[in-house]
């Protein structure tokens, strides 16, 4: 399948692995890009530029097609050392940079500089025209279903993506409520050129997590997930465990007086141990809605295959048959 997103970043499928902390490693992104779709390497999982550097050598032993990393600005006090990630992205030949969080601007030049394309996670029409107007390539436009941060304006994929279409001229992919093929014919008949999933890649066998926490999907519902934060507006989609509930208990407590001292056990630090260790219900960890769509553990390989198939029987058999000649 070509589109503008396919030939944007040198891919066969229009499919990308979103950034995910503690998921994103290289054994995901280079089986994500092997399939022929585009792997994410979640920069800030790595604790220093020289351990990305080292990440993405790894990376490039195991496939020799593009892949990307994806890079989160946070508005943090003691900020990550941003300068030496972009270094150890450039320096390793990456061309594609996920970019999440902050404003991005003051970091485009050097990156278009190494010819490196910036595709940049939005919530929101307003992000996405701001991302437009700073020279970003293209935006990952997040509907409210997605797992992680959906922003605070709570506009789901339906109305947000043609709503996309309507102002962008550059291309955009859909994320958010993303697993099979009925998902990529929908983004694309909405003004998507392609679809971002996150949730649906951490149960697959490559995956290098607990088998635990991709059990945990496929036994969720779209019933199973909560917005965690919203008092603090950073709201984050979780999955829903005991964690979870005693957060949203503080949350209910405390109201307006909350702080975010108050939740740290339940957010602070815990992806290792769930991720990691399979200890499911040690903090809050993001899932997107999208889980009630996850049935199976397959390999990525088989997963993206399937998605093209599924896609290709509908556009070419369903959707035309629908057609009066």
């Amino acid at each position: 399948m070509k589109t503008k997103i396919t030939e944007l970043f040198g891919i066969e499928h229009p499919i990308i692995q979103g950034g995910m902390h503690y998921v994103g490693f290289a054994e995901l992104a280079a089986a994500v890009s092997n399939a022929g779709g585009l792997g994410m390497i979640t920069g800030l999982t790595q604790r220093s530029p020289q351990a990305l550097a080292a990440e993405i050598r790894r990376c490039r032993d195991m496939t020799d097609k593009p892949f990307g990393v994806n890079l989160t600005f946070l508005p943090t006090v003691t900020s990550p050392d941003y300068p030496g990630y972009i270094r150890a992205i450039i320096e390793g030949g990456v061309k594609v940079v996920e970019t999440a969080g902050n404003n991005p601007q003051k970091w485009l030049p050097a990156l278009h500089e190494a010819d490196v394309k910036v595709i940049h996670k939005c919530t929101s029409v307003r992000h996405a025209l701001k991302a437009e107007a700073i020279g970003c390539d293209a935006v990952s436009v997040d509907g409210f279903e997605c797992g992680g941060h959906p922003g605070e304006d709570d506009v789901p994929n339906f109305i947000l993506l043609p709503r996309a279409a309507e102002v962008l001229t550059i291309p955009f992919v859909a994320s958010g409520g993303m697993a099979d093929g009925r998902s990529l014919v929908a983004a694309l008949a909405l003004g998507a050129e392609g679809i971002n999933m996150g949730t649906r890649f951490i149960a697959t066998t490559e995956a290098p997590v607990h088998q635990n926490v991709k059990d945990a999907i496929v036994a969720a519902s779209e019933l199973d997930t909560r917005l965690v934060m919203r008092p603090l507006r950073n709201t984050e989609r979780v999955l829903r465990n005991a964690a979870v509930d005693r957060l949203l208990e503080k949350e209910k407590n405390l109201g307006a007086d909350l702080k975010f001292e108050d939740i740290i056990d339940e957010v602070a630090g815990v992806y290792p141990r769930i991720m990691q260790d399979g200890t499911m219900d040690a903090g809050a960890w993001s899932c997107g809605m999208v889980a009630g769509l996850i049935h199976d553990i397959p390999s990525v390989k088989i997963l993206i295959d399937r998605i093209m198939q599924e896609a290709d029987a509908i556009i070419g058999k369903r959707l035309i048959g629908l057609l009066h000649r």
